[in-house]
């Protein structure tokens, strides 16, 4: 696991097509792989929002208490986990759109890696600051959009051409699900489940 993250940031298009060639189990991709580094930005986010805090201005430090802190990393975690599978379940779909003739396993393994630069990018979330946040988090989606962008025709074994257009396609699902998400964070927020704040 290790060998290929190390890979995808120093030489991305050789890297997956080594990921293409293995076998790997949907099971063991999660053990391995998406459990551990998904557990990156919610381990983070709870220290970061229940410990640390974060100021507004040059007020006292805002923070949640660590039964709220809890509950909602677990429940971003949980999202996150069915978010690599579902993205890996339309990836899949839209493959038979292209000559890609992937199974559903490479699939999910090829969105599980393509997701590693935002679960690294979660490690900002120890120190919560806005402008922190936004070049952590810019810097991790455009370094995840490019890897699908590059990763897409290697994996697939497809042509460039068609490869930025099934990379386009699975982009604008990936955003359609961030809102999605977003939206039920709202509908459970109105529910009572939103965070708590120390007093």
């Amino acid at each position: 696991m290790i060998n290929h993250v190390v890979g995808l940031f120093t030489h991305p298009h050789q890297e997956w097509k080594e990921i293409r060639g293995e076998e790997e189990s949907i099971s063991h991709m999660y053990f391995t792989h998406v459990l551990f580094l998904a557990a990156i930005p919610v381990v983070s986010a709870y220290i970061g929002t229940s410990q640390v805090g974060w100021r507004i201005g040059g007020g006292a430090a805002v923070k949640l208490t660590e039964a709220s802190a809890l509950q909602m990393t677990v429940l971003t975690y949980l999202a996150m986990l069915l978010g690599v599978a579902t993205l890996g379940a339309f990836i899949h779909w839209m493959s038979r759109t292209y000559d890609a003739k992937p199974t559903i396993t490479q699939c999910v393994v090829f969105a599980a890696y393509n997701a590693t630069p935002l679960f690294i990018g979660g490690l900002a979330a120890l120190y919560p600051n806005l402008w922190l946040a936004m070049l952590v988090g810019t810097a991790a989606i455009c370094y995840t959009v490019y890897l699908l962008y590059v990763g897409i025709p290697a994996f697939m074994g497809i042509p460039e051409e068609e490869g930025f257009v099934y990379a386009s396609s699975i982009l604008a699902i990936g955003l359609v699900m961030l809102v999605s998400m977003m939206a039920m964070s709202i509908v459970i927020w109105g529910l009572g489940i939103g965070p708590v704040y120390t007093s």
